[in-house]
């Protein structure tokens, strides 16, 4: 059985790169997105700015993946790859770091942190 963290990532860049909107259920009204450097707090708010990049679809392809248990019960997530929007011929790179926590028997993001990494 795989790891939960590699099951939710799994879950959350199939779901990203098909139908974003989809990942409300990820997010709670605490829960703070930073994308290249701007801060969003919500669920609304994050749909917002995920649903409003400028491409529907992409492909994410998963360079590393490394977790640890965080002190309040969570799981700290870091994540490296590539991503490809539609139309586009070459891929970019990036990190990303969850903090996943435990909320009635599942996980919910309380902090997720993006940025493409250039050089």
């Amino acid at each position: 059985m795989a790891d939960p963290e590699a099951a939710f990532t799994d879950h959350y860049y199939a779901t990203f790169d098909t139908a974003r909107a989809n990942l409300a259920g990820l997010y709670q009204d605490q829960s703070m997105l930073t994308f290249e450097g701007q801060k969003f707090q919500g669920t609304q708010a994050i749909l917002g700015k995920l649903t409003s990049l400028p491409f529907q679809q992409c492909k994410h392809h998963i360079t590393s993946l490394d977790a640890q248990p965080s002190l309040s019960g969570g799981v700290l997530v870091f994540v490296t790859g590539q991503l490809l929007p539609e139309g586009e011929t070459n891929p970019l790179k990036f990190s990303q770091t969850f903090h996943l926590a435990p909320v009635g028997g599942s996980f919910v993001v309380t902090n997720d942190l993006f940025r493409l990494n250039y050089g």
